[in-house]
């Protein structure tokens, strides 16, 4: 089997490259410079050249705040990159993975975690975009596609909580965190695991993948420090204190429960997720 991985750069694409190529998978990992997921031509060029058997698509424009600015950005990354890999996916008779969010959710439910069959709202222009991003999928490839929506992404790189948790540590004398937000942290690792065992049973459509529990993002950030000894006053606030450009769903957790039956597999705690990426990543 072959692989293709769009968004060589980020933390999830950097996951998986690691892990199939310790499997020696025959795999290619092209940077933006050679596939541009916004390039119609480009895409299909690559796909049809190395013809893969598996597509995973780890491109996301992913800066909430600044896509309430930049919404044709953000769609055409989001949205339209999606469309065009799934059309040159159709094209080849590969078989594409598309990452999705929790943000299509608007946190209004009340009675428990959010389901595949829910009901999507989501409140800022990265969620629509995100919601549109999958529709595409789906819609082109009904049979021949996996969509796993995710929600706060951990992994080896900068651009996720806890990095930008232990730089404000270094910088700020407390710290103001989010008490009133809440969803599921996830560990690329995990993402790893659930996606590739998905695929050697040649599951399809839509799930809904994290590591097992919730919390705020205040108890992320008191867990984190916790575990790597640092006794930074952390001052519980409401996220509207930020006065942030984008609206956030204030419980966006989900239920993973769907694939883990699918699968038949315990998935593990972000409690347990953030202790071994600590410990593996940090050495804490």
């Amino acid at each position: 089997m072959k692989y293709l991985i769009i968004g060589r750069n980020g933390q999830l694409a950097t996951a998986f490259a690691r892990r199939l190529e310790l499997r020696s998978a025959e795999c290619l990992a092209p940077g933006e410079s050679q596939c541009d997921i916004t390039n119609a031509s480009a895409i299909g060029s690559i796909i049809a050249s190395y013809r893969p058997g598996v597509i995973i698509n780890c491109a996301a424009y992913n800066l909430v705040d600044r896509a309430e600015q930049e919404r044709d950005k953000a769609f055409a990354v989001n949205a339209g990159g999606p469309r065009i890999l799934a059309e040159a996916a159709r094209d080849q008779n590969a078989f594409l993975v598309h990452f999705g969010s929790d943000y299509v959710f608007d946190g209004s439910k009340e009675d428990d975690l959010y389901r595949e069959d829910d009901a999507t709202n989501p409140l800022n222009e990265y969620g629509r975009s995100k919601l549109a991003g999958e529709r595409a999928v789906r819609e082109i490839l009904a049979e021949r596609s996996l969509v796993f929506r995710l929600s706060w992404v951990f992994g080896e790189g900068r651009q996720n909580f806890i990095a930008k948790l232990l730089e404000w540590s270094r910088s700020q004398d407390y710290l103001k965190i989010a008490c009133d937000e809440f969803s599921v942290p996830t560990w690329t690792e995990t993402v790893v695991d659930v996606t590739l065992k998905s695929l050697e049973r040649e599951v399809t459509g839509l799930y809904h993948l994290t590591n097992r529990g919730y919390c705020s993002r205040y108890e992320w950030a008191k867990v984190i420090l916790k575990k790597k000894n640092i006794g930074k006053f952390v001052r519980p606030v409401s996220m509207d204190v930020f006065s942030l450009p984008a609206k956030r769903p204030k419980f966006s957790a989900m239920n993973d429960q769907l694939i883990a039956d699918r699968l038949n597999i315990d998935i593990p705690s972000w409690e347990e997720a953030v202790d071994r990426f600590l410990s593996k990543e940090h050495g804490a």
